[in-house]
């Protein structure tokens, strides 16, 4: 019997949209590869879908694995939404979509994920990476040795072979964030910033951006700091309820992360004369809610739906079509929400 596609990307060491790529010489491909590839091919009798098929030959399927993170927060409410959407369009061209998610934000727990996929064959991966040398090692093996194509969306990683990110310019958005604080804190008061994990790049570039633009434009605004949530609400509300106890006089409260229901519980708590102007991320129903109701001003969105949604079919351009993204930064809009535009 001749050999399948999945016999040939098994002895080549790669993945199968590789091997279909280097048969009908389409895609970016290393020489060497493609030559390794069709060699195999013609030791096994292999007769390409250009050629004659045997009558049970199947067409070929490919498998694209999704890997996130915070899985219990509410803004991944919206991106499983699009990935869901991308799986059920996508499965009427043959792709499967193997999603593996974490509660938590966890390297270890990251990487046995990723080898749990490429073990089912996976020929394309999509990552919200955990920032490290761990991940960063594995996606570089990804890429460079198995020749799986990766996409980093939501947060993304340096020092890696990726594709592209698609997600929100977190930097720029911190930048907005701070532009608006200053207009509503008339350019000068306290500012405390909440942040979820110092070990998430999302929420480190968001509050680098904010404290940069607040330095350079507004230098009578003066930063507290930053304290860590770990994204719980509880923790949000402890710490703007201990921050008021010793600061009265609190102006903004910039939350880059998860928690921010802990806003309002800390306000329910305290009932300030006079509340500190709040800014929050993500249209989420909750959200939502605290903007309609005045515990927050402005909400900066950051198309999580989109986030979900598009990565797959990236990776079903670039495997199946030798299509690739045309820009490195596949951005999401940055969406500012107040309650008289949502």
């Amino acid at each position: 019997m001749a050999g399948t596609i999945q016999q040939i990307a098994d002895l080549a060491g790669v993945s199968r949209g590789t091997v279909d790529r280097a048969l009908n010489n389409r895609g970016r491909i290393k020489p060497e590869v493609a030559a390794k590839v069709k060699e195999i091919a013609n030791e096994l009798g292999y007769q390409s879908k250009r050629g004659i098929r045997t009558p049970d030959k199947e067409p070929m399927k490919l498998k694209i694995g999704i890997v996130t993170h915070l899985s219990k927060s509410s803004f991944m409410i919206q991106v499983n939404k699009g990935i869901d959407q991308a799986a059920k369009e996508l499965q009427e061209r043959g792709v499967e979509i193997l999603l593996r998610d974490s509660v938590i934000i966890d390297e270890k727990a990251q990487l046995q994920a990723i080898e749990e996929l490429e073990e089912l064959g996976i020929d394309g991966l999509a990552i919200m990476p955990v920032e490290c040398d761990l991940i960063r090692a594995k996606i570089n093996q990804l890429t460079e040795e198995k020749h799986i194509p990766v996409i980093t969306f939501n947060s993304d990683i340096v020092g890696t072979k990726r594709c592209c990110f698609v997600g929100l310019d977190n930097r720029r958005s911190g930048y907005t964030a701070a532009g608006l604080m200053g207009m509503l804190a008339g350019k000068k008061g306290k500012i405390l910033i909440i942040t979820g994990y110092f070990t998430n790049s999302v929420n480190s570039l968001r509050v680098e951006g904010f404290i940069e633009e607040t330095k350079r434009s507004f230098p009578d605004m003066e930063l507290l700091g930053v304290q860590s949530s770990f994204d719980e609400a509880k923790e949000v509300e402890r710490i703007i309820e201990n921050t008021l106890s010793m600061v009265p006089d609190l102006a903004g409260i910039f939350v880059a992360s998860g928690g921010q229901a802990g806003v309002r519980q800390a306000f329910e708590k305290l009932s300030p004369k006079k509340r500190p102007y709040v800014i929050i991320y993500d249209l989420t129903p909750r959200n939502e809610k605290a903007l309609l109701e005045d515990d927050v001003d402005f909400l900066i969105d950051q198309e999580g739906y989109e986030q979900g949604y598009r990565p797959p079919f990236l990776l079903y351009d670039m495997i199946a079509k030798g299509v690739s993204a045309d820009r490195e930064f596949v951005y999401t809009d940055i969406n500012i929400k107040t309650k008289y535009n949502l």
